[in-house]
């Protein structure tokens, strides 16, 4: 009987390690994907033309300082919100085909680290925004949310983008070709 249920939990080991990825990339594209993708819209006046809310969004402290005149910002200004602003739409496509899965979703951990440090510096988040952790309420927009965000990108990098995906068959291609 107990190596019946050992069989079982090894089975149920193996289909979750199989599908998980799946089911991390297909929850992102579902509930981020749109998100991040609207938020870098906002940043762009043309292709690479910062939006004054871009400004806003990434350096509101020096922004306000500047009187929100943009004229001031140097070219590492425009770099880093023309990094971010594509990033927000480089990383999510690369997730939902699972192409480069590992190093996206790092990046993409890395980048909601950058953007709830500056919703919580730049932005002055107050403390029912941030939230805190093992508290009744579970609706902070930072500390819990953005959790939830995390745990399916470390699902991501701890296990790759899973069977179906662009990395699989690029995977499978080079080991016919060795």
């Amino acid at each position: 009987m107990f190596e019946r249920f050992e069989t079982a939990l090894s089975r149920l080991n193996a289909f979750t390690a199989a599908n998980l990825p799946l089911l991390a990339r297909f929850v992102f594209a579902a509930v981020l994907a749109r998100y991040f993708w609207a938020s870098a819209m906002t940043k762009l006046d043309g292709l690479f033309t910062p939006s004054l809310g871009a400004y806003a969004q990434i350096f509101p402290r020096q922004l306000e300082a500047a009187g929100y005149d943009t004229s001031g910002f140097g070219a590492l200004h425009w770099l880093v919100i023309m990094a971010g602003t594509y990033a927000e739409f480089v990383l999510p496509a690369l997730l939902i085909i699972g192409l480069a899965t590992r190093p996206a979703a790092f990046a993409m951990a890395g980048f909601i680290v950058v953007q709830s440090l500056t919703d919580i510096v730049g932005h002055h988040a107050d403390p029912a925004t941030i939230g805190l952790w093992f508290d009744r309420a579970s609706d902070a927009l930072i500390l819990d949310q953005r959790a939830y965000w995390m745990l399916g990108l470390l699902t991501l990098i701890g296990l790759g983008a899973g069977p179906l995906s662009v990395d699989s068959l690029l995977k499978k291609r080079l080991s016919k070709q060795s």
